[in-house]
């Protein structure tokens, strides 16, 4: 009798490894973290980096993208940017997370109200690099 439950229930671990490794996994979703401290001559960049990631990893999952604005680079989320204003609005369309660090923007004098509508914030810059990274997020500078 105990062999028989044995040989059953041996049985039936095989089947369950065996259609476990038939499953697909499931696609890996790429989650990338930006920094952009400077001023004017790195937003072309990073608006062209960003794109040309979500593009690359479409393929194989799709990708989580968060833009960390500090510094000089706070600016390029101003209302009064206007020059990037409208692609801007597609990056947060397109899914990614356009935060505003709020030391810069103490720092700035710039409130929430002075910024694009579509723009989040975290609490510091380089803090939340920092969790990103701890969280297992690639990193570009």
């Amino acid at each position: 009798m105990k062999r028989t439950i044995f040989g059953a229930v041996a049985l039936a671990l095989v089947a369950v490894l065996a259609a476990v490794s038939q499953t697909p996994a499931a696609a890996h979703k790429h989650r990338i973290v930006f920094q952009l401290s400077e001023d004017a001559g790195a937003w072309e960049s990073m608006i062209g980096h960003v794109t040309n990631i979500q593009t690359a990893f479409a393929k194989d999952g799709g990708s989580q993208v968060e833009v960390v604005f500090y510094g000089g680079g706070l600016s390029m989320l101003l209302k009064t940017n206007t020059a990037y204003e409208e692609r801007l609005k597609q990056l947060a369309d397109n899914g990614v997370t356009l935060a505003a660090c709020q030391n810069a923007m103490r720092h700035k004098n710039v409130k929430t109200e002075d910024m694009f509508p579509f723009v989040s914030q975290v609490d510091s810059g380089v803090a939340e690099l920092a969790r990103k990274q701890e969280a297992g997020w690639a990193y570009i500078h």
